[in-house]
């Protein structure tokens, strides 16, 4: 990916509740926000989706448009019905384990349930595709590791070699 060019990006919210109308999506909005201040050019959505095969839909869906970035918020926990780690890993070819790890870590100390989280990240063909917590804090907290190699793992995902 050349410099300068534009990073297109797409947010998922994964919610059983607020696919149904039983509430509005708050961690989404917020998603889009952060994603552009991280200097994606285009971001789109949220597109609101229950748990379970609906996230796998999207996510191959997201991937087929030739989204630069999918990050989707909500699904990443320890109730049955928290499947979006599981609907990720089929979408993706490859994990890459250490941006997961860092957002379970950000803010650990103020918030040690974060580490319940079984958000994955990786990649799919160029497409990076990245699980947040579906809480508006984890979601800031989930940016904050983000946002600093965003670009990075895309120029590298599209062939860019390391900075020398």
């Amino acid at each position: 990916m050349e410099e300068g060019t534009d990073v297109r990006a797409l947010v998922i919210t994964v919610s059983n509740r607020a696919a149904a109308g039983v509430y509005e999506d708050r961690s989404g909005p917020i998603l889009a926000a952060l994603l552009t201040e991280a200097g994606c050019a285009q971001v789109d959505g949220p597109r609101v989706v229950p748990d379970g095969e609906p996230v796998e839909a999207a996510l191959r869906e997201g991937v087929a448009q030739g989204y630069d970035v999918i990050v989707t918020t909500g699904g990443t926990g320890v109730t049955p019905l928290d499947l979006t780690p599981e609907m990720t890993r089929r979408v993706i070819d490859r994990e890459i384990p250490g941006i997961a790890e860092a957002v379970r870590q950000v803010n650990r100390e103020k918030v040690p349930t974060s580490i319940l989280s079984r958000g994955i990240a990786g990649h799919a063909g160029t497409t990076l595709i990245v699980n947040l917590p579906g809480s508006p804090g984890g979601v800031r907290d989930g940016m904050a590791v983000l946002a600093p190699i965003l670009r990075h793992v895309v120029e590298q995902l599209h062939g860019g070699d390391h900075p020398r």
